[in-house]
């Protein structure tokens, strides 16, 4: 599959588990950013097709790159990442335009349900 998909995560063991899941599933055009600033300047040179980016994360958190990048770009596709008790910063994602979100730990086939009701 030819669709270009960014995983962003401070962690690199979390990046390593998503682009495993999606390798394995077919999709061989990923990314990878590890913070949000990152993932900022990154978004502006490979204009990604989808984002999956983690809300906690150094220099520009999960929420600040999303605006970001929603500025930028309007109509770009981001879903957000978060642990358990973060549901109040899930809601401030989702009104400023992010797409969905994945609760981590993560199940595999949640990520892929998710990649491929956005990217088709």
């Amino acid at each position: 599959m030819d669709k270009k998909i960014m995983i962003v995560d401070d962690a690199a063991f979390m990046r390593m588990t998503i682009k495993n899941c999606l390798s394995k599933a077919g999709y061989a055009n990923l990314i990878e950013a590890g913070d949000g600033q990152q993932a900022v300047d990154a978004y502006q040179n490979e204009k990604p097709d989808l984002v999956i980016m983690d809300i906690t994360m150094p220099n520009l958190d999960g929420i600040q790159a999303l605006q970001a990048i929603k500025a930028t770009d309007p109509n770009a596709r981001v879903v957000m990442c978060s642990a358990m008790g973060q549901e109040s910063m899930v809601v401030d994602a989702i009104h400023l335009g992010a797409l969905d979100f994945i609760v981590k730990p993560f199940k595999p086939d949640r990520i892929l349900q998710t990649v491929g009701k956005i990217l088709g």
